[in-house]
C-alpha cells in the first residue's frame, strides 16, 4: 500500500483577492503563499518522496518546487493534466461574491454532483478523472518502490476535496462538508480491500511518522480497536 500526501497548493494573488481562478495563466502564489509553501516542505523534510506529481498550474509547481527543495535526496517533479484545475468555464476569472449572488451557487453547496459549470466541466467529471490520475501514479509508484514507499500530489482545492470523499466512501454531494486550506496536507493510503484516510486539513507538524524504518513500520490502518499508532513517532 504506498501511500500518498495530497498537498493544496498555497496560497496564490488570486486567492488574496477573492478571485476564481480556475486555469487562467499567470497567477502565482503570493508572498503568503511562498512561506506556506517553504513551511510545507519543512514538514515533508523527514518523508523522502518517491515522486512528486503536480498539476501543470504555476501555483501548484510553484509549491511543487518548494517541497523538492527541502528533500533529503532529489526528487523529479512530474505534470499531470489529471489533476489540473476544474474547467470554471464562464465563471473563471469572476469575483467570488459576485458569483455567491448566482442561482448555481447554491446548487454547488447542497447537490454539487448535478453541476456543469456554464461552459467548463461537470463536478463529476472532474472527480472521476482526479481518482483515476491519483490511483494511476499510486500504483506505479508502488510498483516501482514498493508497499511502503510515500509519494505526493500537489493540486487544488475542490480535487483534494473530491479525492476525500471518495476515500471515505462519500457520494459526491457530501464533499462540501471537507474543507482544504492553502497548503494543508491530507494523507490518503489506498489498499485493495479500502482507502483509508491518515489525515485531513492537516497544517503543523512533522509527518515523519509516515517513513518507515527499521524500527518504525508504516502506520497499518483499520486495526480492530484502533490500534496504537504509529510507534515511536511523536504523533
Amino acid at each position: 500500500m504506498a501511500t500518498v500526501v495530497l498537498v493544496r497548493h498555497a496560497r496564490s494573488t488570486a486567492n488574496a483577492s477573492g478571485v476564481l481562478t480556475g486555469r487562467l495563466k499567470g497567477v502565482h502564489l503570493d508572498e503568503t503563499g511562498r512561506s506556506q509553501a517553504e513551511r510545507a516542505g519543512k514538514r515533508l523534510s523527514s518523508v523522502p518522496l518517491s515522486t512528486l506529481v503536480s498539476s501543470p498550474l504555476e501555483r501548484c509547481k510553484e509549491t511543487a518546487r518548494a517541497l523538492a527543495a527541502e528533500q533529503p535526496h532529489p526528487v523529479r517533479i512530474v505534470t499531470d493534466r489529471g489533476l489540473v484545475e476544474c474547467d470554471y468555464g464562464d465563471w473563471q476569472g469572476r469575483a467570488l461574491k459576485e458569483l455567491a449572488r448566482e442561482k448555481l451557487w447554491k446548487v454547488i453547496q447542497s447537490h454539487p454532483a448535478s453541476v456543469t459549470f456554464p461552459g467548463g466541466e461537470a463536478m463529476a467529471a472532474m472527480s472521476a478523472r482526479a481518482v483515476a490520475a491519483v490511483l494511476r501514479h499510486d500504483a506505479l509508484v508502488e510498483a516501482e518502490h514498493g508497499p511502503h514507499a510515500v509519494w505526493a500530489a500537489v493540486t487544488h482545492g475542490d480535487l483534494v476535496k473530491a479525492l476525500l470523499a471518495d476515500a471515505l466512501g462519500l457520494h459526491l454531494d457530501q464533499f462540501q462538508r471537507l474543507h482544504v486550506d492553502p497548503s494543508s496536507m491530507s494523507v490518503i493510503r489506498y489498499a485493495p480491500e479500502a482507502s483509508y484516510v491518515l489525515q485531513s486539513n492537516s497544517h503543523e507538524g512533522d509527518l515523519g511518522w509516515l517513513a518507515p524504518t527499521s524500527r518504525r513500520k508504516a502506520p497499518r490502518p483499520g486495526v480492530v480497536g484502533g490500534g496504537a499508532g504509529p510507534s515511536g513517532s511523536g504523533h
